[in-house]
């Protein structure tokens, strides 16, 4: 059912070549999206796409994020095999796949019905393992917590507590913050005591966090 051919192949490790021209560094990164047929998340028509590194439309008014985007968050991260993992909209599936390659329990969440419904069983499909809940993940997801690190693929209007709070000491958490146009990256760090400690990376364009602590509900 599902093609993975030499071409495929090679498309993909020009693709990470790309990546590592704009500075992604991480051996686990590269190697996962490597490993990921980013060509399965495309209609067969679209397929000179699926290799480019730039988002792409998917159902629901939603993207498939750029792999540039996905290798930073991944990078930023800095997963250690067996980290337990939130991921805060799981949209395509994509990143989804990336972090379970890099060797994470994944845990994540979907606000839209209809995409949750298609990722859990396209994943399934692929033979991928993860956690996945149908709702509002700018609240987090309580049950399983806390987690290792949390990512958000969504454009948040502010940091949201209850994400801070779901996480373990000596925990990371990377989310885009800002308007609903752009956003610049943050990774929270919390030492072991549980103080936090805050950093800026670069400017990114995500599509907005649904929910309580989002932008709409």
């Amino acid at each position: 059912m599902f093609e993975d051919t030499y071409r495929h192949k090679g498309m993909r490790r020009n693709l990470v070549k790309i990546l590592i021209d704009k500075g992604i560094k991480d051996e686990a990164v590269l190697k996962a999206i490597q490993s990921v047929p980013r060509h399965y998340f495309f209609d067969k028509a679209f397929l000179e796409h699926a290799y480019q590194d730039k988002a792409f439309p998917i159902d629901e008014g939603q993207t498939i994020s750029q792999p540039y985007t996905v290798a930073v968050q991944s990078q930023l991260l800095e997963i250690i095999p067996g980290d337990k993992v939130l991921e805060i909209g799981t949209g395509s599936g994509y990143q989804c796949c990336v972090l379970l390659e890099m060797g994470a329990k994944v845990y994540t969440i979907e606000f839209n019905k209809k995409l949750y419904q298609q990722a859990k069983s396209f994943l399934q499909k692929l033979g991928y393992k993860a956690h996945f809940h149908l709702g509002d993940g700018s609240q987090g997801w309580s049950t399983f917590a806390p987690y290792d690190k949390i990512i958000v693929t969504a454009g948040a209007p502010s940091l949201p507590q209850a994400l801070i709070d779901q996480l373990k000491p000596n925990g990371k958490l990377v989310i885009p913050v800002g308007n609903e146009d752009h956003q610049e990256m943050i990774r929270i760090i919390k030492d072991s005591s549980g103080k936090i400690k805050s950093e800026k990376h670069d400017y990114f364009r995500f599509v907005p966090l649904v929910g309580k602590f989002g932008w709409k509900q």
